[in-house]
């Protein structure tokens, strides 16, 4: 089965399709706070869906890290938002160190391609 890689430089691809499934490295994107971060990171996500031949409505999961599960609110009105007219993936937060003290949010996703 082929394996297609997109934006790719030497270290990483922002997406690697395998089959129908697409998987996305995290997306984090800068802002002053997580609400600005978490609506910046989902407008990438749909783009690289998008590129990859997808969009929102088929994500099939969202792995969500948060700097600071105090967060968790304010991350979760822009989601719920995000998700509101359209089928809801599996999901899981968690709380974890970001490769950058200025990142608040970064999420993963895997969807079906469209």
């Amino acid at each position: 089965m082929t394996v297609t890689r997109i934006e790719a430089d030497d270290r990483m691809s922002q997406i690697v399709i395998h089959g129908e499934t697409i998987y996305l490295s995290g997306q984090c994107e800068p802002g002053e706070t997580v609400a600005e971060q978490t609506r910046a990171v989902l407008a990438e996500i749909e783009r690289l869906l998008a590129l990859a031949g997808s969009s929102k409505a088929h994500i099939l999961m969202a792995q969500i890290w948060l700097a600071d599960m105090a967060d968790f609110a304010a991350m979760n009105t822009v989601w719920d938002a995000w998700v509101a007219d359209g089928p809801k993936p599996a999901r899981a937060t968690g709380e974890s160190k970001l490769a950058s003290d200025a990142y608040k949010i970064e999420i993963i996703v895997t969807a079906a391609k469209a």
